[in-house]
């Protein structure tokens, strides 16, 4: 979970491994355990907010880089969360981790670039960028420190003692074993090292991005010289331990020692003749923050290739330890990796727990969520049954049908949908905007069967879609193999639209079919992150898509749209409009109301007009995952502001808009947040939602999550998020629960009709 959009559970390896007896997670009808009783910190620390202070102060605006550090604590608590299944926590604490690597990359190497640059403008709350490393610096210390101390001391125990995984340490292993894990290391992995010592004759070598590493101390005996060497270490990272015939462990128990313990004992037979002064584990985070200029770039695909090359070789910004390393060792690291105090993290533990996703990964259903299993949505599953549901195009010609993933399912509705158009005799084209995708799509994979088969095929691809330019790079290069044509994005512009464009030879001419969603085109994510999706004919929203493709692959900015909002073009002003509506609606009947769902809010001139609307007395709730740049609660200001939070099992991805509009309620779904570079730097799609029984739908999963009292957290005026508890005889409502129970009951329901 980016638990932000970076999440990638999906490309960890998974043990394979026999079911172990385990204890049950709490059923639905059993009474769940207390939250953590930990109070998670807050970084924020806002201004107090001086009289009379205008719209504009600093002081009404939480700092954006350390409200992300509280989104990360709020994705920690759930691996320290005595409710979530033990499984669940060790995959939630690799997840904070791994969140914490890439906003190292990306936000601490913008940071320290706009330092170096000299730059000295302030952020919107006021802080300069040295001010701001500062402050991050000193939460992502205690962000390190307490999941490494949640995996030593809680979660690392309990794997043993409740999912029968021993995670050893070198020193517990019985001689026995140790031999065997001796044997293995000259048989595997002594091969393949390289060890690289640095003197007059071997420069220090170069260390790639988020490797873990092995320092080594050696003196010559003789002239008691010393010298410092690296070694990369291998994957995998756990290395199988063979049990112990004396122990009472059955064969049921996973045994697994990290493979730089092995490594580190045997580095005498590294270097051979020398002796070993010190053994410790490091690792490195490069900035990937790239300056580019795609303005003047004659070949995007060229310059994004050219970036990933540079940003192997970018500018150390954070390196590792453990905490015992020697002084004179640490030092000189420091200087050859050109770094100072600052940029330097102890670890007192396993370095680099992204490697728990693994364990995460073994085979104990009892300690794991409950695998669900998405429904698939009324009316699709009527397909091929009666002479009006033929196919998925006479089935959406019913009437516009609203997907909910992971509840409702993506094979059978998106990806059913791209499927039967590249087969389709009748369908001309299928244009398409590909953000991010699985390694192995079905949609690709339909993409060039279409045009294989004779359709004009035309793709978005946007390669400069972060961590993930490499891989959209492959898929760009396979389709246009095939003869799809292949766009690569705007100058200037990151696309991050969601949506489908099919056109159909039919009766009385050509007739468009949509997909317009809220989540990438990927089979695996569909099942962990929260997504809406319409799939419409209607032709007028069909126009509008249309339009869109012509000004994606076209270059042609002054396209009109009738229904939908589109960034950079009229999303802003549209939904500036609808706001400022809402306030007139409010003062003349006293009804105001607005409830969005985003992944996060820091657009700064879109939080003024929510200010300008909660002092009109508009009532205004917000359900943002992620970070809010908003502050809720002040008096004068945002009185009639709610924030909360939900993060659980899924991922919450979609983006949801409800202007209550004197009773004749506007609803929209798409690509965008409110944040800066949605508005200004992307192009980005929203589409109204007009079918009442499907408005209905979105604001009820509205009302809906704001009445969770399990997952949510709601935002006070100070920065401080505090979990939600059920009051006393009041039921408990989980968000994600709910959700799945509704669309069980919906498809059993529809399913009885027929």
């Amino acid at each position: 979970m980016n638990i932000d959009e970076s999440v990638k559970i999906e490309q960890h390896e998974i043990i394979e491994a026999e079911t172990a007896v385990s204890p049950s997670p709490p059923q639905d009808d059993q009474t769940p355990p207390e939250p953590a009783a930990f109070e998670i910190p807050w970084a924020v620390r806002p201004q107090p907010v001086p009289e009379g202070a205008e719209l504009k102060h600093p002081s009404l605006y939480f700092n954006q880089e350390l409200a992300w550090i509280d989104f990360n604590w709020r994705v920690l608590h759930l691996a320290l969360d005595e409710r979530t299944p033990l499984l669940e926590r060790v995959k939630f604490a690799a997840i904070t981790v791994n969140n914490l690597d890439e906003f190292v990359q990306k936000r601490i190497g913008g940071l320290k670039r706009q330092e170096a640059a000299g730059v000295r403008k302030l952020s919107p709350d006021g802080r300069s960028p040295r001010e701001q490393l500062d402050e991050l610096r000193e939460a992502i210390l205690v962000m390190h420190n307490t999941v490494t101390d949640l995996w030593e001391n809680t979660l690392k125990p309990l794997l043993k003692t409740e999912a029968n995984i021993h995670i050893y340490d070198y020193e517990e292993l019985t001689p026995g074993q140790q031999a065997a894990l001796s044997k293995y290391f000259f048989d595997h992995i002594y091969p393949i090292l390289t060890p690289l010592t640095v003197d007059p004759g071997h420069p220090f070598p170069f260390i790639s991005n988020l490797s873990l590493s092995l320092a080594f101390v050696i003196r010559h005996p003789l002239r008691a010289t010393t010298h410092f060497a690296r070694l990369k270490i291998p994957k995998p990272r756990w290395i199988p331990v063979p049990p112990d015939p004396h122990s009472e462990q059955d064969d049921s128990f996973l045994r697994y020692l990290p493979i730089e313990q092995l490594i580190a004992q045997h580095a005498q037979d590294l270097f051979e003749g020398m002796e070993i002064v010190a053994v410790q584990p490091f690792r490195i985070t490069r900035n990937a923050g790239i300056d580019r200029d795609d303005e003047v770039a004659d070949d995007l695909l060229k310059m994004i290739s050219a970036e990933l090359r540079e940003r192997r070789f970018a500018a150390v910004v954070r390196l590792e330890i453990d905490k015992r390393m020697p002084d004179n060792e640490l030092q000189f690291i420091m200087r050859e990796l050109g770094l100072t105090g600052e940029d330097v993290y102890e670890v007192d533990g396993l370095m680099d727990l992204t490697a728990c996703f693994t364990i995460a990964g073994a085979k104990r259903p009892l300690l794991k969520d409950k695998p669900w299993q998405p429904a698939i949505p009324y009316p699709l599953f009527l397909e091929g049954r009666t002479k009006d549901t033929t196919d998925i195009f006479a089935i959406m010609r019913q009437g516009d049908i609203l997907v909910h993933h992971p509840y409702d399912s993506f094979t059978a509705s998106v990806q059913c949908l791209i499927e039967e158009a590249a087969v389709d005799p009748l369908v001309l084209a299928i244009k398409l905007t590909l953000y991010r995708t699985s390694s192995d799509s079905p949609i690709v994979a339909a993409l060039k069967r279409a045009a294989e088969q004779g359709k004009q095929v035309a793709v978005l691809v946007e390669v400069t879609a972060r961590f993930d330019e490499a891989n959209n790079i492959g898929w760009a290069r396979e389709l246009e193999r095939v003869g799809v044509h292949v766009a690569y994005g705007l100058v200037g512009l990151k696309t991050h639209t969601k949506a489908t464009l099919i056109v159909r030879q039919e009766k009385h001419g050509p007739r468009t079919y949509c997909h317009i969603g809220t989540g990438n085109y990927h089979p695996k994510t569909a099942k962990l992150y929260t997504d809406f999706g319409l799939l419409t004919c209607d032709p007028e929203l069909g126009r509008d898509i249309v339009n869109l493709f012509h000004f994606l692959t076209g270059y042609a900015p002054g396209q009109q749209y009738e229904k939908v909002l589109i960034a950079p073009s009229n999303m802003r002003s549209r939904f500036v409009a609808h706001i400022q509506q809402e306030i007139a609606h409010h003062q003349e009947h006293g009804n105001g109301r607005i409830i969005a769902k985003m992944n996060a809010i820091d657009d700064v001139r879109m939080i003024r007009e929510l200010y300008r609307a909660s002092q009109a007395g508009v009532q205004i709730d917000l359900i943002i995952r992620g970070h809010s740049r908003l502050r809720p609660g002040l008096p004068g200001y945002s009185d009639h502001i709610r924030i909360i939070s939900i993060l659980g099992r899924f991922l919450e991805h979609d983006r949801i808009f409800y202007f209550h509009n004197n009773g004749a309620p506007l609803t929209f779904i798409g690509s965008a947040d409110w944040r800066g570079r949605n508005l200004n730097d992307r192009v980005e799609l929203i589409t109204p939602i007009e079918e009442p029984a499907l408005q209905q739908r979105l604001i009820d999963t509205l009302e809906l999550a704001l009445s969770d009292n399990y997952l949510a957290w709601e935002l006070d005026a100070n920065g401080r998020y505090t979990l939600r508890r059920p009051a006393e005889n009041e039921s408990t409502i989980n968000f994600h629960k709910a959700l799945m129970k509704q669309a069980k009951k919906r498809a059993k329901k529809k399913r009885k009709k027929y």
